[in-house]
């Protein structure tokens, strides 16, 4: 494990329950406002495609990779009653 100068503050590190994203979510005025997700600090972001519960989790899914490479091949296959 890498050990750091500086330690990452807890916050960070922690996560949120889905309650405590509720919470949050709740506090903006616009509630129609688009939700994304960003691992680099927003220097990008996707949309959320997908919420999945996963090993205990819920896990917040953005699926156009699979839709734009997987997904294609899969809709070129023949059907089976074709």
């Amino acid at each position: 494990m890498t050990q750091f100068k500086h330690p990452i503050p807890t916050w960070v590190i922690r996560g949120k329950t889905i309650a405590d994203l509720i919470q949050e979510l709740q506090s903006f005025e616009n509630q129609q406002m688009e939700v994304r997700l960003s691992l680099d600090n927003g220097d990008s972001s996707a949309c959320i495609s997908l919420v999945a519960k996963q090993e205990g989790c819920c896990v917040l899914i953005n699926a156009e990779s699979y839709h734009q490479n997987e997904w294609q091949d899969f809709m070129d296959q023949p059907k089976e009653n074709e």
